[in-house]
């Protein structure tokens, strides 16, 4: 071989290829202050400079960014761009002493380091189980759209380099491998996408996230087949396909003896309650040789630890003990700093017009190709073409699993600068873009907005009362079951009962909304719960065999985060009619009385539902545990309940439920009106002395339904007779809100539940030393307004007709204390 020849293979060996050269007798770490050393000379002191400085901007981005609407990964890929070559890069002095040519390289294996346990993590939260066993609908529709966006802008891609002259070669050999990516639709993205614009637990999110699933498994055997196919490394022919086998051979390995190992983990640990140490330092070794043999397989590295966390058992116990050691770091660190590098090597500059072109009618192309792909399957499925035309542009999302692509190929050089840069600047425009859209074209709010009445007040006679009632823990099951007896079941009026668990959302990345039949468990449902939630079910279960025909019971489970929990509820509450939805307080009590924990994450969801529910709404303030929980069940047992009554729509509601409970054999009810003295003759006070005297005819001769009047000067005088009746009742029924009284004037500058309304605060307050259970009523808001109050309870009838007027008691005023309960 000439020496020509051989000088000539080495310029071509290190063509586009960066040589770093570093001090070998530079430290790592830095030796203190006063040494007289830069301390940015240390790759270890410049690591935690870079990291800081990366998390702080890309923090202060994304809340400047999150303002019109952008997500994350928008903000996390600017934050990279603006210390790049685009933007502060320019400045060689900023450059050379915060991201020098040496401590990128650190900072970019750091990255992809961090990024491993991220995919890992994602992998862990996916259902595996809905990976190869999809809806038929989601099957169509992602086979569709997967195929179709992956040949059709392939066609214009060939035409376009056929038709536009002088095009880059670069760009000509990057351009099929760039429109083949656009086939892509990632749960990773789009989930990440709902998340952030809380419609993960919408109809339209849990099919995009169905969909985007079973597009992964097409897209990770295509990638297989694709990374090494685009080793321009690999000469020869067969080597890929060696490759291929290879990496076939490491994923059935990984599902055929890892999944029965993890299954066992998880067996011991529902076995001992307690997920072993030594098993999870096992499973975080393992990602890291899944890694290590996805590299000698000629695959990327990511490909075995996702592979691997799909087979690792999502949810509790196991695959949440996991995601909680791994999912705080990977995600709030590592993630963010992948994406800042991917903005650091993006330099704008490189782009010129007639590529920028190019590339953008293919992305654009592709879009539409897409979306009208997903519309035609979605509205053959009897989607609407709205929802059709929404979910095309969800499925559309770009970020992480693209980027990484585009990544692998400039390593590669299958991409140069300039359409590293271009893909960069497409798969943020096209995020930045969809976002906002989205947002602006789906509510899912809208679609249970109630038009009709559907409330307690306004319950015809001789009609199924609907309860739905959510529980949290076993701890509120006996209460619940108390006033669910109470409510009076009846054959001429029945009570349907709505329950739905509420569980946090942990080690899973999909909500699920199980519908459980008779004889069901949760257990058998969600494969992986709890004994104390089948304990709600069976608890629940004694209460409609004790009302054998004329009870039914209906149970379900929401498993789901708090912030989009409150889409299941509505949906249930709407497409069950639902008359009243009985939400937890977000407090618990202690034995002593005292507050025993507290839950702000389900204060948001109350709040949520107030704000938009189709139906009445009861916050129930649950201190059943101090005073041993008697049940109603039992005909021994007298229950007491008392209506705070003090005037408006929220307090006709508490009043109407009253009514409906003192009708119960086991139960007395007393109504406790509240008058300000010296308005004796105003309208108010006429028209609700009207409601009252229309409840009170429906009950003559009913010696349990008492109304007591109280006349009070002040708010002072009103906190201390509520204070004297709490030890004398089991439960108090309390209107959220109240008509404008000078009573209450004062009493909610000190309120710390706004949820609960001035009295309800007050009442919950721990400075009642008392075991009397509240529910605060809201009565249904139509287009965020009250319902008109009337002065009769029903609709066009009073409760009970041609009542003559003699014959109802007169109201008396008396003191409530502790020998007045039966």
């Amino acid at each position: 071989m000439s020496s020509h020849s051989h000088v000539a293979e080495i310029r071509h060996a290190i063509d586009n290829v960066t040589l770093v050269c570093q001090d070998p007798h530079n430290t790592v770490n830095f030796r203190g202050f006063w040494s007289g050393k830069n301390p940015l000379d240390s790759s270890t002191s410049l690591l935690l400079v870079q990291l800081s400085v990366i998390t702080f901007v890309s923090t202060f981005v994304n809340l400047w960014l999150r303002q019109i609407g952008q997500p994350s990964v928008v903000s996390n890929i600017f934050s990279g761009i603006l210390f790049g070559p685009s933007a502060l890069g320019h400045f060689k002095q900023l450059t050379e002493t915060l991201f020098p040519l040496e401590g990128i390289v650190v900072l970019e294996t750091l990255a992809t380091w961090g990024l491993t346990y991220f995919l890992f993590s994602i992998g862990v939260k996916i259902d595996a189980g809905s990976m190869i066993r999809p809806q038929r609908k989601c099957m169509v529709i992602g086979s569709s759209l997967f195929f179709c966006t992956l040949l059709l802008p392939q066609g214009l891609t060939f035409l376009l380099i056929r038709l536009v002259p002088k095009m880059d070669t670069t760009l000509q050999n990057a351009l099929p491998f760039i429109s083949a990516t656009q086939a892509i639709s990632s749960s990773v993205v789009v989930g990440s996408l709902l998340t952030e614009l809380k419609l993960l637990n919408t109809d339209i999110g849990r099919t995009a996230v169905s969909t985007a699933l079973f597009c992964d498994v097409i897209g990770i055997i295509m990638s297989a087949f694709a990374i090494p196919m685009s080793d321009r490394k690999n000469k020869g022919t067969i080597i890929p396909w060696l490759a291929v086998i290879q990496a076939a051979a490491l994923v059935l390995s990984i599902i055929y003896i890892c999944r029965p190992f993890m299954m066992w983990m998880r067996n011991r640990a529902e076995e001992k309650n307690v997920v072993r140490e030594s098993h999870l330092f096992i499973i975080f070794v393992l990602v890291l040789v899944f890694g290590f043999l996805s590299e000698i397989s000629s695959q990327h590295y990511l490909m075995g630890p996702l592979v691997f966390g799909f087979v690792v058992p999502s949810g509790p116990p196991l695959g949440s003990a996991v995601v909680a050691r791994v999912d705080t770091l990977a995600t709030g660190l590592f993630y963010p700093t992948y994406l800042a590098v991917t903005g650091l090597k993006t330099n704008i500059f490189t782009i010129d017009f007639r590529s920028c072109m190019v590339l953008g009618a293919i992305f654009f192309f592709a879009s539409c190709v897409k979306v009208g792909t997903v519309m035609l399957a979605a509205c053959y499925y009897e989607q609407t073409l709205r929802e059709a035309f929404v979910l095309g542009l969800i499925l559309n999302a770009k970020g992480i699993t693209e980027l990484v692509m585009y990544n692998i190929w400039k390593q590669t050089k299958l991409l140069s600068d300039q359409e590293f840069a271009l893909a960069v600047v497409m798969v943020v425009a096209a995020t930045a873009c969809l976002t906002p859209l989205i947002k602006s074209l789906y509510d899912p709010s809208q679609q249970f907005s109630a038009t009709k009445r559907s409330t307690i007040q306004h319950l015809k006679r001789e009609t199924e009362f609907r309860i739905m009632a959510c529980i949290h823990s076993q701890e509120n099951v006996p209460t619940v079951v108390n006033i669910l007896e109470a409510s009076n079941a009846t054959e001429e009026s029945p009570v349907a009962v709505i329950a739905l668990i509420l569980v946090e959302l942990v080690g899973r990345s999909t909500p699920v909304l199980v519908a459980h039949h008779p004889g069901d468990t949760i257990q058998s449902s969600i494969g992986s719960s709890t004994s104390k939630s089948n304990q709600i079910i069976k608890a629940l279960g004694r209460y409609t065999e004790c009302n054998e025909g004329r009870t039914t019971l209906q149970p379900f489970t929401s498993i789901s985060h708090y912030q989009t929990m409150h889409d299941d509820i509505m949906r249930l509450a709407f497409e069950k009619r639902a008359h009243i939805v009985i939400l937890p307080f977000h407090k618990t009590y202690a034995i002593d009385g005292d507050i025993g924990s507290v839950n702000r994450a389900q204060q948001s969801l109350n709040l949520s539902i107030l704000e938009r529910a189709p139906c009445s709404v009861g916050i129930l303030i649950d201190r059943g545990i101090l005073g041993g929980s008697m049940s109603v069940l039992t005909s021994q047992y007298i229950y007491h309940v008392a209506v705070i009554f003090l005037g408006g729509v929220d307090d006709a509601e508490a009043l109407a439920y009253g009514s409906r409970m003192a009708s119960h054999p086991n139960v007395d009810l007393t109504v406790a009106r509240f008058l300000l003295f010296g308005e004796e003759n105003c309208r108010e006070r006429k028209r609700d002395t009207d409601l009252l005297e229309e409840y009170r005819r429906a009950h003559v001769g009913n010696e349990r339904f008492v109304v007591v009047e109280e006349v009070v000067k002040d708010g002072a005088k009103l906190s201390s007779v509520i204070g004297s009746m709490v030890d004398c009742f089991d439960l108090m029924l309390v209107g959220m809100h109240h008509q404008d009284t000078p009573l209450l004037s004062g009493l909610g500058e000190w309120s710390e539940c706004p949820e609960l309304g001035i009295i309800g605060d007050m009442l919950a307050s721990p400075d009642f030393r008392c075991s009397l259970s509240v529910l605060v009523l809201q009565q249904q808001r139509i287009a965020g307004k009250p319902i008109s109050r009337t002065a009769k309870p029903v609709d066009e009838e009073p409760l009970i007709r041609d009542v003559p007027y003699e014959q109802v008691r007169s109201s008396w005023a008396i003191r409530v204390n502790e020998g007045n309960r039966g």
